[in-house]
């Protein structure tokens, strides 16, 4: 049979065109295996099903082919390679995307990638990759989306992506880019999102970004420091839904010209020097949900044209100098779920219908001279978290109604002038974790119904309350402080305290209490670190059990009645600083060996019957009181002569034993003087391992992280410990970096359930070691996007979010002095065994010394990319609770 003329033309070119195509379809696969090649590690890579044996190189995995078997797509993403992209990259000329995000590259990007021709995706962000963003002429033709965010690049921005004719989407934020933004970025007519946040940049904000008019989101703030303004020009980029310009230097007013962004529902401008009164015309932005102008040098009162956001959710004005009173229209704005005001000017009272809208969820109005009665509807929604009203002049009774919102997480009222009882109900709420009442003029009884596992701090010290503690105190199993001093609290301690087992500070200071120390204090061993029960009417002896509180820094028990010896074994207690048993009854003799070497005679004076040890002019002991009052030549015969005994005997044994010890110690330090490598390790609470049994867990086997700032080993210490051990990377501890001891000892001293707790460091002049308690789960990082993310679901990713934001809040509200992370992401929220989230790696933490110090932090190394956007400040919770949903989200 003839064959047809189109038969046999189709079968000429299947046949001609087969040899392409397998070389083609071959070229890929080699390509494929000399990039696994390329980025294999000493540890391997995840790469595992990139093998000879495979059928064909499309079954791997993160890659896609089309029809003819060429690759079109590659995702590789989360796999720790540790390695430059291989230049291979550059031969899938077919390839449309390329993602290598999260992947801890290292190295300069190949410049052969700005030679695909085809390649419309580039996602290389969440990397290390250095050196100047490749900048080539003609490159990357075809490039529609750029994302390099949060890498090492250096040098200035890249000129030529402004000749890319198909970019909408360019993110060069989180890198360290300096100079200026070029004019020419301007002319990018098709893009709509310009990241540029986190970087190093100077110079003027160029008007030429005005001309941006297809531009949706614009970020290029953060640590940038800008001279000038916001160009009043950008009143004309009408597409706009997002401006932030947080945290870039920026003087000058706030031009009115925002007011024609009509579209804009995003503005933040926190975090400058801005000066003049809010604009009118910003009461015409009726889509805005999030206005965030804190930590300015605003001035004036709240325009009343802002009755006109009714999309309006988020209000942030604080650190600023506004004044006046809060317009009433502010409780009416349907949408307002978060309204902080705090340390400004703002006078008289809060408007009577705050909360009534039924949307609030975060109100701090914190440092102003608001007075009046508290709002009664605060909690109409069901729904508010933090209330932070302290600082004020606020009077009246706590609304009852508050009692019974449950949703409440944070209650600070503190320093204001409220009287009455406290609302029963504020003791039973299932989800507050800090209740702050102190500095009042409350009164009445605590309810004998207290409840509630998350409440972590409970102040409500110097207020007037009375009656006796109830034993229900005992179910705050999460209770961390303790604070009742200055009250008129009676009756006695009761045992439940040592329920407590999370208690580090217990302060019942300045109350009436009566009977004994209860010894079921011991019980709370692992935690307490500080005791404070002076100033009460505490009798009986002080309880043996008391020395096994192998944690404890402070012990007062000053000003009671308290009777009997004192313990010997408190010599034991390594951890106990500062030790106050003065002005009680108590008698014998002093010990003066082990840890009672530390005090001094204020320990103990007001004892008449104690003798001994560091006491001035205390009767011997053995030496009767009728001995001492008979005069010189009373008893001559019968007693010692105790000068003579001092002289002859003491001093000489003192020396003797002086020596004994100072001798070897001086030929350790002099044998010693000039060695790296002698380690020293420094414990926060007690330990039962050794700085040998640490260098013994050093192991490349036992490495179960790597970062920028170090190398993290597990370490599984013959005792049966666990414990993280951080390595840091180029810091050594010599008498350089006393600084650095100083602040990783305030680390040391931090106690919150959602906090990594650091349990010493070891070190040399070399090197120092810090140890953490080990987190079996890993990070939020791993478990979200390695083999385990399916298991985590919604529910406990909240969670999640919820104990993290939690920790965070403690670091910015609560500690002292105040810590501000700066390098929140998912890999540094901790998972215990439970899933319980700990806030871990504070090696970019900043302290504020002075909480109403507004201190810039200008140069930062590290993750730019997670700093929340918003000031990571006094109340920071929305912004962090939205950052760590955000990370369980994606």
């Amino acid at each position: 049979m003839e064959m047809k003329p189109y038969l046999a033309l189709f079968l000429f070119l299947l046949f001609s065109s087969l040899p392409l195509l397998l070389a083609s379809h071959d070229g890929d696969f080699d390509t494929l295996m000399k990039l696994k090649d390329g980025l294999h590690g000493p540890a391997g890579n995840d790469l595992h099903d990139w093998d000879t044996s495979a059928p064909t190189h499309c079954s791997f995995s993160g890659v896609t082919c089309d029809a003819d078997a060429r690759v079109v797509a590659l995702n590789v993403s989360y796999i720790r390679f540790h390695r430059p992209l291989p230049p291979e990259i550059g031969r899938l000329d077919l390839l449309v995307n390329l993602t290598v995000a999260c992947d801890f590259l290292t190295g300069p990007l190949p410049l052969e990638i700005a030679a695909l021709p085809a390649l419309r995706f580039l996602n290389i962000s969440n990397n290390n990759l250095t050196g100047h963003f490749p900048d080539v002429d003609g490159g990357f033709p075809a490039l529609e989306v750029l994302d390099a965010y949060n890498n090492n690049f250096s040098g200035p921005l890249p000129f030529g992506v402004a000749k890319l004719p198909h970019l909408r989407y360019i993110h060069l934020g989180g890198n360290f880019f300096t100079g200026e933004i070029p004019e020419s970025y301007g002319g990018i007519g098709s893009l709509e999102y310009l990241g540029l946040n986190g970087n190093a940049l100077s110079g003027r904000v160029p008007v030429s970004l005005s001309r941006l008019t297809n531009l949706r989101e614009m970020y290029i703030g953060y640590y940038s420091a800008y001279e000038g303004g916001i160009p009043p020009e950008f009143g004309m980029l009408t597409s706009l839904v997002r401006l932030d310009m947080a945290n870039c230097n920026l003087s000058g007013q706030i031009p009115a010209s925002l007011g024609r962004l009509k579209l804009l529902d995003s503005l933040f401008l926190q975090w400058n020097h801005l000066t003049g009164s809010i604009p009118p015309e910003l009461g015409g932005l009726d889509r805005l949900q999030s206005l965030d102008l804190s930590i300015n040098e605003l001035t004036g009162e709240l325009p009343e044209s802002l009755a006109g956001l009714k999309q309006l959710k988020l209000l942030n004005l604080f650190r600023n100098h506004f004044r006046g009173h809060i317009p009433p229209f502010i409780a009416d704005l349907p949408n307002l779920e978060v309204l902080q005001l705090w340390e400004n000017n703002f006078t008289f009272e809060l408007p009577e219908g705050l909360g009534r809208n039924g949307r609030l969820l975060e109100l701090d109005v914190a440092t102003n001279r608001f007075t009046g009665t508290i709002p009664p509807d605060l909690c109409a929604s069901g729904r508010l978290e933090q209330l932070v009203l302290m600082e004020n002049a606020f009077f009246g009774p706590i609304p009852e109604k508050l009692g019974d919102c449950k949703s409440l997480l944070h209650v600070r009222l503190a320093k204001n002038f409220l009287n009455g009882t406290i609302p029963a109900g504020l003791f039973d709420l299932p989800s507050v974790d800090m209740l702050e009442l102190s500095d009042n003029y409350l009164s009445g009884e605590l309810p004998g119904r207290i409840a509630g596992d998350k409440l972590g701090v409970l102040h409500l010290s110097n207020n007037w309350i009375s009656g006796p503690i109830p034993p229900a105190i005992g179910n705050l199993r999460g209770l961390q402080t303790l604070s009742l001093e200055s009250n008129r609290i009676s009756g006695e301690i009761p045992p439940q305290i040592g329920d407590l087992k999370q208690l580090s500070s217990l302060n019942l200071r300045g109350n009436n209490l009566t009977g004994q120390i209860p010894p079921d204090l011991a019980r709370c061993a692992g935690t307490l670190e500080v005791v404070d029960l002076s100033r009460n009417r505490l009798i009986g002896e002080i309880p043996e059990a008391i020395t096994e509180l192998q944690n404890l820094n402070t012990l007062n028990l000053s000003r009671n009645q308290l009777s009997g010896h004192i313990p010997a074994d408190i010599q034991r207690m390594q951890s106990l600083t500062a030790l106050d048993l003065s002005y009680n009854n108590l008698s014998g003799e002093i010990p003066v060996q082990g840890q009672f070497l530390v005090f001094n005679e204020s320990s103990f004076v007001g004892n008449p019957d104690l003798c001994g040890g560091p006491l001035r002019g205390a009767v011997p002991c053995g030496f009767s009181r009728g001995q001492a009052r008979d005069g010189p030549g009373a008893g001559r015969g019968r007693g010692w002569d105790w000068k003579r005994f001092f002289v002859c005997v003491v001093v000489p044994l003192a020396g003797i034993i002086l020596v004994g010890v100072a001798a070897p110690k001086g030929w350790r330090a002099w044998k010693g003087k000039g060695r790296p490598d002698a380690w020293k390790m420094t414990a926060f609470q007690r330990l039962n391992f050794t700085a040998e049994d640490v260098m013994e867990c050093l192991k490349e086997d036992n490495v179960i992280g790597k970062g920028s700032a170090g190398i993290v080993y597990r370490g599984s210490m013959a005792s049966g410990a666990e414990v993280a051990i951080k390595r840091l990377v180029g810091r050594g501890g010599g008498e350089h970096d006393r600084g650095f001891t100083a602040e990783i000892t305030t680390l040391g001293r931090i106690r919150h359930r959602n906090i990594v707790r650091l349990l010493g460091f070891v070190s040399n002049r070399e090197t120092n070691l810090l140890l953490y308690e080990y987190m079996p789960n890993g990070s939020l990082g791993e478990m979200l996007h390695g083999s385990k993310g399916a298991h985590l679901g919604w529910e406990g990713r909240c969670r999640i979010a919820v104990e993290a934001a939690r920790g965070l809040c403690y670091l910015h509200h609560d500690c002292s002095p105040l810590i501000i992370h700066r390098d929140v992401k998912s890999n540094n929220i901790l998972l215990d065994s439970n899933f319980e989230a700990h806030v871990a790696d504070f090696g970019l933490a900043k302290f504020l010394h002075d909480s109403g110090a507004s201190e810039c932090m200008s140069s930062i190394a590290g993750s730019y990319g997670y700093i929340a956007p918003g000031t990571p400040s006094k109340t920071t919770v929305t912004t962090c609770l939205s950052v760590q949903i955000f990370f369980v989200c994606v």
